[in-house]
């Protein structure tokens, strides 16, 4: 008896071995060089039909140069502070444990992992200083990458892209793999930068369908980056992004992507629609 069970498991194996060679790996994404600009052009087309998911040849926004103006300042007698130089108390990671992030004369340091709010938020308006680290290093995507997630999933991106390169929409001041900012208004390195930001999340029928997407307006360093834009879906790496149904409200998550990007003066306003109670 044990021969033959030896022999039938023999050709069993004999026989899946060319059903499994014939299994076709999946194919990787190849990056490409574009004037100076890494990316992709075998990710999936964007909707519009015009650019592939990180093009390295979709135009880059134009810099602008921003204007001073007061940073640091107080917040609003009415707005959630969940950063206020002093400890980072108000996150945690995405397990619910200790924020991993440093804190540093009055600054939050990204380390080790993302962090998320423990606050849920639906409509907000958003106020966050950030910095990125000097000297600059890397380039592209490796130049003091992190980004904040409304509820979890809809990021506009931080970036080094103050004379630093990348592909389109993954740049300063954009919906991550899908709308490229209206400009460039990077500081360089070093220098506080501040996002001002309103953000109308997305309504769902009770069927799951979408009623209404996300909307984001941007101003970054006093300069609009985005215009009531509206969200494609969740943002992801080389894909265009849908939208899975989920509750009206959820955290603010603050990315971080092996960067140590330093964040100041956080605060959040809930903004309820003007026809909503």
């Amino acid at each position: 008896m044990k021969n033959k069970i030896i022999v039938v498991t023999l050709l069993a194996a004999v026989v899946s071995a060319p059903a499994l060679a014939q299994t076709p790996a999946t194919p990787k994404n190849v990056e490409v060089v574009i004037d100076g600009v890494a990316g992709f052009q075998d990710t999936p087309m964007q909707p519009d039909g015009k650019w592939h998911v990180h093009d390295p040849a979709r135009p880059q926004p134009p810099v602008v140069t921003p204007g001073t103006f007061s940073e640091n300042a107080k917040p609003p007698a009415d707005a959630i502070v969940l950063f206020d130089g002093k400890d980072v108390s108000e996150w945690t990671d995405k397990q619910g444990n200790p924020a991993p992030w440093k804190v540093e004369d009055g600054v939050m340091v990204s380390a080790k992992s993302d962090i998320v709010s423990k606050k849920k938020f639906g409509d907000l308006q958003l106020h966050l200083e950030f910095r990125e680290p000097v000297p600059g290093k890397g380039d592209g995507q490796g130049r003091g990458n992190s980004g904040i997630f409304f509820m979890g999933q809809y990021e506009i991106q931080v970036l080094d892209c103050y004379g630093n390169k990348t592909y389109a929409d993954g740049g300063t001041g954009g919906l991550y793999g899908q709308h490229p900012a209206l400009a460039n208004a990077c500081r360089p390195p070093g220098e506080w930068e501040t996002y001002d930001i309103i953000f109308t999340a997305p309504r769902f029928g009770v069927d799951g369908a979408v009623e209404s997407p996300a909307y984001v307006t941007v101003t970054l360093n006093g300069v609009v980056v985005q215009n009531h834009q509206a969200y494609r879906g969740a943002t992801n790496w080389k894909s265009p992004g849908k939208y899975t149904p989920h509750g009206p409200t959820g955290p603010i998550a603050l990315q971080y992507h092996n960067n140590s990007v330093s964040f100041r003066n956080i605060w959040v306003r809930p903004v309820p629609l003007v026809n909503e109670p």
